[in-house]
């Protein structure tokens, strides 16, 4: 989701956590000393799991997939045939080579592309297998782990304005925020960068034109939100009312659009837009989409109409991958972001995040060693807050 500012905003006036620890880190700190939290602090209780557009929309097709029976199936999959397919360069690992998808973890690179309301579609794009640099942009990142057991699900959001190397980029040591990555080299780029900053293998890549969000709000007849504060954001010129609010079309999108305003500016809008589809989810599930067809077929038009997978995804995997998902609650789920380390600014005026080295290489180890709960319990704040608390 995006702001329309791009890769090169200007200084926000943003606040991290106080920090006593830094190392450095070739990648994460990329050659500038970052902080990592030197306090943590036991876990208490599970707490509320955090949830990012991208992950919903294709959370939603495995939901539908996996309760759909008779007539629904075939109506599925000639949907499912129906999206867009482009080369993200997904590599299988040797050790995975031979093997059925079932059988081992997967990671999955989640994207929200954003054109403004103008222009081509990421698919349209490339049809002719050429990519347009910087006209679509991707500032919600996030990183889907499924362990092979398929119990449960660890999820990393990336903020747009992380500071990484971007193999070819256009500057003179080849560094960026990171959404500039699908800005500038579109999916395989955006899919080697995220592995480069992780270490993480993607196995696949979903992306989600955000054009088509408004419509998939429209469809569930709107998503209840709760405000905690009046405030006003100077961007989008709009003010937000403290209490509850039902959100739709573009009103739903101005509220994930949303950073000015906020306290924390990006980090508060991947909160909110996390806050959103938690309520989104809900929304969903307690209404019975699967036993309503009216409402079942609009919501699976909003998403496959504006979502575009990676070639090797094919229309099995994706059913197999939604049976084995059908038993998880919220509950098997993990939501987290790659933590703060400091903000900064670049010689050219850019306001950048810099991730804290230590906490965020402890994070995607506890990813690929299925152990997120450990990170979790040493780091309880990396958890989104009550429905009630998030601005």
């Amino acid at each position: 989701m995006s702001d329309r500012t791009g890769p090169t905003d200007g200084p926000t006036h943003e606040t991290p956590d106080a920090d006593n620890s830094s190392d450095d880190h070739p990648v994460l700190g990329s050659g500038s000393t970052s902080t990592d939290a030197a306090e943590s602090e036991p876990r208490a209780k599970k707490g509320f799991f955090r949830r990012h557009l991208a992950l919903t929309s294709l959370a939603v097709i495995l939901v539908l997939l996996a309760g759909a029976a008779g007539g629904y199936v075939w109506w599925l999959n000639n949907q499912l045939t129906n999206v867009p397919r482009v080369d993200a360069d997904i590599k299988t690992p040797p050790e995975k080579e031979g093997s059925k998808e079932k059988s081992y973890p997967l990671n999955i690179l989640l994207l929200g592309a954003d054109h403004g309301d103008v222009g081509q579609s990421v698919a349209e794009d490339l049809e002719d297998g050429k990519w347009t640099p910087f006209e679509h942009r991707s500032d919600t990142i996030m990183l889907v782990h499924i362990p092979a057991d398929r119990n449960t699900v660890q999820l990393v959001s990336i903020p747009r304005d992380t500071w990484t190397k971007i193999d070819g980029y256009p500057s003179d040591d080849h560094h960026a925020k990171i959404n500039a990555a699908f800005a500038y080299g579109g999916p395989s780029l955006a899919v080697n960068t995220v592995q480069d900053l992780t270490g993480i293998t993607i196995d696949h890549l979903a992306i989600i034109d955000w054009v088509g969000f408004k419509d998939l709000t429209t469809a569930l007849g709107g998503v209840r939100v709760y405000v905690p504060q009046t405030f006003y954001d100077e961007s989008q010129r709009t003010t937000w009312e403290q209490g509850w609010q039902t959100l739709e079309g573009e009103r739903a999108l101005q509220y994930v659009r949303t950073r000015y305003g906020l306290d924390d500016g990006d980090f508060d809008r991947i909160h909110r837009q996390q806050n959103f589809m938690r309520s989104t989810m809900s929304e969903l599930l307690s209404k019975g989409t699967t036993r309503d067809f009216v409402k079942f077929g609009k919501v699976v038009t909003a998403i496959t109409s504006n979502l575009t997978v990676d070639d090797s995804w094919d229309n099995e995997e994706i059913r197999n991958l939604a049976w084995s998902l059908r038993d998880l609650g919220t509950g098997d789920v993990q939501f987290v972001t790659a933590p703060l380390g400091r903000y900064d600014t670049t010689p050219e005026g850019e306001s950048i995040v810099r991730l804290a080295p230590k906490k965020s290489e402890a994070l995607f180890r506890a990813v690929k060693n299925d152990d997120i709960e450990s990170y979790l319990t040493k780091y309880p704040r990396a958890e989104l807050p009550g429905k009630t608390s998030i601005n």
